[in-house]
């Protein structure tokens, strides 16, 4: 189950922050910012990071290990086509 916590944001400049509530904190210094609707998404930066786009989330998966059945070994045999 998802933890809520209810915070503020403030200005700091030119760009709005946000409070993080403790036992919230993230590691590291960076973090990457989605926004989805009306909904920010807020991750560590870095090798947690989430990728960014379907290429570079194929790029770092790892390979699988697994002994796939043979699926199609109760088939009958194709037909050949002509297509002429």
């Amino acid at each position: 189950m998802n933890e809520i916590k209810r915070s503020s944001l403030f200005q700091a400049g030119d760009s709005q922050a946000i409070k993080v509530p403790h036992g919230f904190e993230l590691p590291g210094t960076d973090i990457t910012v989605t926004k989805d609707g009306d909904r920010l998404i807020v991750e560590p930066a870095g090798d947690k990071a989430a990728p960014q786009s379907w290429a570079e989330f194929l790029d770092n998966l790892e390979p699988v290990d697994v002994e796939w059945p043979d699926i199609d070994n109760d088939l009958l045999p194709l037909d050949d086509i002509d297509l002429k």
